[in-house]
């Protein structure tokens, strides 16, 4: 059973920072192509930052040069370091490789909140 495990989330005021995790288990981690989203209340389902497996990373407009995405192999976890937090970066925050099921344009995880207080 392939499971994707998010934490790290949590409440900041703005400028703050906070650092995402997101362990997968049973999956071949390594060749894993993975990515993050989010999901704020009454929006789309936004696709952020991903990072494939020889480490080639892309960044949503709204989040380049604010937020980092890494990868550590040894650990099966996908990170997304997130600094100069603003409200509007408020949402779930999901993350998905090649085998997560969507619903719509939104992968299917527990996620995690992160709040951004002004």
């Amino acid at each position: 059973e392939v499971r994707l495990v998010e934490s790290g989330g949590g409440s900041v005021q703005a400028g703050g920072s906070l650092r995402l995790s997101c362990t997968v288990y049973g999956y071949t981690f390594d060749y894993a192509y993975m990515g993050w989203y989010r999901r704020a209340p009454g929006h789309e389902c936004e696709l952020i930052s991903s990072i494939t497996s020889d480490h080639t990373t892309y960044y949503a407009d709204t989040v380049k040069g604010r937020f980092t995405i890494s990868r550590d192999n040894t650990r099966n976890t996908v990170y997304l370091q997130m600094n100069d937090l603003k409200p509007e970066d408020a949402a779930v925050y999901t993350c998905a490789s090649e085998s997560s099921s969507y619903v719509g344009d939104c992968p299917v995880g527990q996620g995690t909140q992160v709040t951004v207080s002004s």
